[in-house]
């Protein structure tokens, strides 16, 4: 089957960004996103909202990805879509529109579960890139997930460890929020800390058994912090932004980097593999970078535009999965929580 072109068209839709892609094997021809702006307003994700959009935006999101593909749907050989995790109404967009366009061209229908995709969306065929060897350890980290995943194979994945509240990319964007800053707050924390000093102001790292997380209490720790100073100084937070911003970042680097380390010890697997949208932040690419010289660790981050949500890396599964005749039914619904091996 490695010489047959099988093209897998993907569908992601499981929070606010609506996105379609091709692929040819484990080639990317095309990888449509059409990010919902709305939520700018809110300071954070309407789910009522999101559906809606992802309503308008399918159809002309796919259209566009078979086009940029130069492939027509006859051609398609399998549509892979995202069951879940994520929000309900999103998903049920995105699952419904696949089942009833796979029904209509009569071809296999592939559930692809997002956080798995997140971690193989370093297996998309790319030149600059090599994907990581089996096993090795995933860490996703993103907006609404926070876990460490031992990767023995494609679908052979065990969870080590995961957030018990927040979410590390939620964390960055409270923590925005906070600052005044507007959603999404994250890639500006990262802009501003480029510029500050990390050791400027201290908070506290939560003490969490094993390899889980927990984010909940430094972001009250960095609310409180605001709250006093502010007392003191009503200009404080914007005369110092970009040094708030680098101890901020700082603190929650060094969280995500000692239980990293404390991984390896315990799988004495020194593969790390990033993935999710805070994948895409300096900082984190910049300690990982440090580690392959500092403890001889190997470090993989994929490309910038697999790192947040996007139909690519759903597309990849959907091959893998395809390979291995792994289709699922009509009778398939969406599932707003759905974890890895499961």
């Amino acid at each position: 089957m490695s010489n047959t072109k099988n093209y897998i068209l993907a569908i992601e839709s499981s929070c606010d960004d609506t996105s379609a892609a091709v692929l040819c094997n484990t080639k990317v021809l095309s990888n449509v996103v059409a990010t919902q702006e709305i939520h700018k307003q809110y300071g954070g994700v309407v789910p009522e909202l999101a559906s809606r959009a992802h309503q308008q935006n399918i159809v002309p999101v796919v259209h566009q990805a078979l086009a940029k593909a130069n492939i027509d749907k006859k051609e398609l050989s399998a549509i892979a879509f995202t069951r879940g995790p994520g929000l309900m109404g999103s998903l049920l967009v995105g699952t419904s529109f696949a089942k009833s366009l796979a029904l209509g061209l009569d071809i296999p229908l592939i559930e692809v579960n997002h956080m798995e995709a997140h971690i193989l969306a370093h297996f998309i065929d790319d030149e600059e890139r090599t994907p990581p060897t089996f096993p090795f350890i995933g860490m996703t980290i993103s907006g609404g997930h926070t876990q460490i995943v031992k990767v023995s194979d494609y679908f052979s994945m065990e969870v080590l460890g995961e957030t018990l509240d927040d979410a590390v990319g939620e964390a960055f964007d409270k923590s925005a929020k906070l600052m005044g800053l507007p959603y999404p707050g994250g890639p500006l924390i990262d802009k501003y800390a480029k510029l500050g000093n990390e050791n400027a102001f201290q908070f506290p790292k939560p003490k969490v058994d094993g390899l889980n997380f927990s984010f909940s209490g430094l972001k009250t720790s960095i609310l409180y912090f605001l709250q006093r100073e502010t007392q003191k100084n009503p200009d404080f937070v914007s005369e110092n932004m970009n040094d708030i911003c680098a101890s901020v970042q700082y603190t929650i680097l060094e969280i995500l980097m000692e239980k990293l380390q404390l991984a390896v010890e315990q799988t004495g697997i020194k593969q790390i593999a990033i993935g999710g949208g805070v994948a895409a932040n300096s900082g984190i690419r910049g300690r990982l970078a440090e580690a392959e010289t500092q403890m001889g660790w190997e470090t993989y981050v994929p490309k910038f535009e697999y790192c947040t949500d996007n139909a690519g890396m759903i597309g990849i599964v959907g091959y893998l999965k395809f390979k291995r005749s792994e289709f699922t039914d009509q009778s398939i619904a969406a599932k707003a929580r759905y974890a890895i091996g499961s």
